[in-house]
Order: C-alpha cells, then sequence, then structure tokens
C-alpha cells in the first residue's frame, strides 16, 4: 500500500502530461516517451561526469559549510541574550537579501570560477540553518540548565549533552530546508557565466532548442533531488532516533 501511494501522483502526473502533449501540438512540450528516448544518450557517463558532478560536489561543500557556520553561529548567539540584541537587526537585513541578486556582486570578487557557486549556496543556506539553531537552543529547559549548573558539570560537557542535543530537532529542520535551497542556487549560479554543471547544460539545450534534452535535465534535477532528500532522511533517523523514540513513546503512552 505503502509502494501506491508512493507512484501514484508521480503516475497521475505523468498521465496529464501525457495527455496535454498528445498529437505534437506544442514544439516546447514533447511528449513523456520522447522525453524518456532522448535521457540514455543525453546523460552519458562522460556527460555525467562533466556536468552532474561538478554540480553535486559544489552544492555539498557550499551545503557543508553553511551548516557547521550555521549551528556554531546559532550556538553562539542563541546561547547569549546580549549577542542576540545586537545581532538580530543585521541578521533579520541579511536574511532579507534574495541570494541570488549577490552573483553579479560575488563575481567582481571571486570571479566566475567554483569559488563564487559555492558563496552564493553558502550564503543563501546559513539562514534557515543559523534560525533554526537560535530557536532551537533558546528552547531548551532552562531548569535542566540550572540542574547542569549545580551538579557543576562542565560547559563543553553541558553544550554537547543538553544544549546541542536539545537543539538537534530545530537544526536538522533547518538543515533540510537548507537542502533544498542549495538545490535551487546550485541552479541558479551556475546559469551565470559557467562552463560546466546541470544549470548550465541546461540553458545551452534551451537555447540551442534541444527541447527533449532541456526536459531530460530538468527531470534528473528533479531525482537529484529526491536522492538527496532520501540521504538526508536517513541520516536524520541516525541523529535524532532518540527524538523519533521519545515520540514514539509519547503516542503510545496516550
Amino acid at each position: 500500500m505503502r509502494v501506491v501511494r508512493w507512484f501514484l501522483l508521480p503516475i497521475v502526473l505523468i498521465g496529464v502530461w501525457w495527455a496535454a502533449s498528445a498529437g505534437g501540438r506544442n514544439f516546447f512540450l514533447p511528449t513523456p516517451p520522447a522525453v524518456a528516448k532522448a535521457f540514455g544518450p543525453t546523460w552519458t557517463w562522460p556527460t555525467i561526469r562533466a556536468d552532474v558532478v561538478p554540480s553535486v560536489v559544489r552544492l555539498l561543500v557550499g551545503f557543508a559549510i553553511a551548516g557547521v557556520a550555521g549551528v556554531l553561529l546559532g550556538l553562539a548567539i542563541g546561547s547569549s541574550a546580549r549577542l542576540r540584541a545586537y545581532t538580530e537587526p543585521v541578521l533579520e537585513f541579511l536574511r532579507a537579501v534574495p541570494p541570488p541578486v549577490l552573483v553579479p556582486v560575488v563575481m567582481l570578487f571571486a570571479g566566475i570560477d567554483d569559488t563564487m557557486k559555492i558563496t552564493v549556496i553558502g550564503f543563501g543556506c546559513v539562514w534557515p540553518v543559523l534560525l533554526n539553531t537560535i530557536e532551537g537552543v533558546r528552547a531548551v529547559d532552562p531548569v535542566l540548565g540550572e540542574v547542569c549548573r549545580a551538579y557543576r558539570i562542565g560547559r563543553l560537557t553541558r553544550l554537547r549533552t543538553l544544549v546541542l542535543r536539545g537543539a538537534s530537532p530545530q537544526i536538522m529542520t533547518g538543515l533540510r530546508q537548507a537542502l533544498a535551497i542549495a538545490i535551487i542556487l546550485m541552479v541558479i549560479s551556475e546559469m551565470f557565466a559557467a562552463s560546466s554543471g546541470l544549470g548550465f547544460t541546461i540553458v545551452q539545450f534551451q537555447r540551442s532548442y534541444a527541447i527533449p534534452e532541456m526536459w531530460t535535465g530538468i527531470i534528473l534535477l528533479g531525482l537529484l533531488g529526491v536522492v538527496l532528500a532520501g540521504l538526508f532522511g536517513l541520516a536524520e533517523r541516525v541523529v535524532l532516533r532518540w527524538y523519533f523514540g521519545l515520540r514514539r513513546s509519547g503516542r503510545g503512552a496516550q
């Protein structure tokens, strides 16, 4: 039954697509068989190595940098009311700046190589991680903090076993949001003055009117997002196994 739920909506969407493109009335909307036929010859291993692998590497590096920076800054700001008061206006201002508008600016300082793309991905991804970490740290039970101090538990141990552990559900929520943003920014950054990458390749197909090939690139992006979300879900279940166990216990007690 679970498999049926997984595949029901995709099958319906493909059916709608098929019906809308039947008869070849629109050049820009090829039929699903035409796209499926173009998929194999378009995404051979040399193409994947030249365009997909660099994109994934940029995405993962930018995501990792944003994750580490967001968690460290969030722990510091969330633990200090004074630091939070000083930084909140600046954080709100920077968070409101859409990362794609920074691409031309970053290009001036970092050029058009991987540094620019990783910087844009990192800048866009850091905010959900940072803000969720701050809220997670603030939500830690203050009574437990007092108990730790009463038992003279060291600061590092308190940070690791209480603050970081208590904030971890919201940190993982921020990382999940950041992952979706990273995929979007990866594509956008590769559309500017790039020579490789998924975004660059899709734009090249569009400009050369290779429409079925362009659609294969879009579908490949969607599949990449599904795979990354699945891997993140597995990692989340390992990191938050205590949290999910607690929720199951709570539901069982009701």
